[in-house]
């Protein structure tokens, strides 16, 4: 491999002549090899946006000539279209700020810029990565606006489309086995009978409220800390950057961002990512709750619950022929707890808010991210793969209910509850039925307990 000379602040770095980041980006490579994790693609989509904006605005106010405006928006844009993404291999495990991203970011649309107008990559100049690409902005203002831009940007374009699609799923089967009764369960114990729908209306409400949880957080992150710089002060950025940056990105991203309120809480703190992390981690709990149910009224399917049928997409056993496991749900449950775990490390990184600038913006926003795609990918896989294709099984919904003790919960208006509790526990020493012991025990006229048990359809 051919190596080039590239300086810095600190000295001279060899770096890999098809590269087109510079020396601080192969000073990072080089001191941060920790993990191999890079931040997802929506994040630089995002940074690339911030660094085209901010060379238009520096361009109009005249902070910028004309021509090196110009490359460096056509640069970012490229960036933008995902021509150089092997160009960011910075581990994500890096400095506390995201500098090492912020100048890797910095670095490739200063070279490509450069090779534009000179034919030759990588140096600087004419285009300067921090004099002319990081004009008016700093890595602590840049990497926490790029944070809230894409994770707003997966939310309202990939996330709540992939709930709303599941809710839809929920809500069809809620209608389509709206007729099927079946045996309601407490404490994993038979209660008294519920439809089938009315479960799965239950389902369809959670995902309907994770909506709204999360739908809830886009005003604080709508909120950009650009225009605050190194401490939140504005030092060394026209008065007037942030605002039009902020409208060139709302224009280009179709979202309404506003400027900071206040630049302090923007950069000291990041609690917009963690109420985020919050609301994802509570959708995360929700989707549990349902896969196990799913799987709890698909076990079987002749010796367990057996009360609907999900889609066999895989041979489930890879000794047990014939066997059908509830693989989609079960994925799905494992990609809500890493979100779960997520949350946690966002917390803790949330804390981290020391003085005027929060060290952990890296590791929040790649896990924040994370939670954000694996919760859409999972409601979509959800919904296609296993939900669409529920069945109800009819005759073992109305047989758990002709088995159930929870019946005599019924004869409780007639007869009492400490006579009622007598017949379930006949039924059960005996093994017959509720209707069949309290037919025999005469304790109410056939015509009574024919009206009682008549309105479940049991006869």
């Amino acid at each position: 491999m051919k190596y080039r000379k590239e300086k810095d602040s600190l000295g001279t770095v060899t770096v890999p002549e098809d590269a087109y980041y510079g020396a601080s980006t192969q000073r990072a490579i080089n001191n941060f090899p920790i993990s191999g994790l890079r931040f997802s693609r929506s994040f630089i989509f995002s940074l690339a946006m911030i660094k085209k904006c901010a060379a238009m605005v520096n361009g109009e106010l005249g902070l910028l000539d004309e021509k090196i405006s110009k490359s460096i928006v056509a640069s970012a844009q490229e960036i933008m279209e995902g021509k150089f993404d092997t160009q960011f291999p910075v581990d994500v495990f890096q400095t506390g700020s995201g500098t090492s991203t912020n100048m890797n970011m910095n670095e490739v649309i200063a070279s490509r810029a450069n090779e534009t107008i000179t034919g030759e990559k990588g140096g600087k100049i004419p285009v300067h990565p921090n004099d002319h690409v990081n004009l008016g902005q700093s890595s602590n203002d840049v990497i926490p606006s790029a944070l809230h831009i894409s994770a707003l940007t997966r939310i309202k374009g990939r996330l709540v489309p992939a709930l709303l699609r599941l809710k839809k799923s929920l809500l069809h089967k809620t209608s389509e086995m709206g007729d099927v009764k079946k045996i309601g369960r407490t404490h994993l114990q038979d209660a008294v009978p519920i439809f089938l729908g009315q479960e799965f209306s239950g389902y369809a409400r959670q995902v309907a409220l994770g909506i709204k949880r999360i739908e809830a957080v886009e005003d604080r992150l709508a909120e950009l800390a650009l225009g605050g710089t190194a401490v939140g002060n504005g030092l060394n950025t026209h008065p007037d950057f942030a605002k039009k940056v902020v409208a060139l990105i709302s224009k280009y991203s179709n979202l309404n961002f506003t400027e900071a309120e206040n630049h302090f809480e923007a950069q000291g703190a990041q609690d917009a990512a963690v109420e985020t992390s919050g609301a994802l981690k509570t959708i995360a709990v929700s989707l549990v709750k349902i896969c196990n149910d799913i799987r709890w009224l698909a076990s079987g399917p002749r010796c367990g619950l057996g009360e609907i049928s999900i889609p066999s997409v895989q041979p489930g056993s890879s000794i047990m022929p014939g066997k059908i496991n509830p693989v989609i749900p079960e994925a799905v449950i494992q990609a809500a707890v890493q979100v779960m775990g997520n949350d946690t490390t966002i917390m803790i990184g949330g804390q981290a808010g020391n003085f005027e600038l929060n060290v952990m913006l890296p590791v929040i926003a790649y896990n924040l991210l994370q939670s954000i795609d694996l919760l859409s990918s999972g409601a979509d896989v959800l919904a296609e793969k296993c939900i669409d294709g529920i069945g109800a099984n009819r005759g073992n919904c109305a047989g758990n209910i002709e088995k159930s003790l929870a019946l005599a919960t019924y004869l409780v208006p007639h007869i009492g509850y400490d006579k009622a509790a007598a017949i379930a526990n006949k039924a059960h020493e005996t093994g017959k039925t509720i209707i069949q012991v309290a037919s025999e025990e005469e304790i109410l006229s056939e015509k009574e307990l024919k009206k009682i048990f008549n309105g479940l359809k049991i006869d």
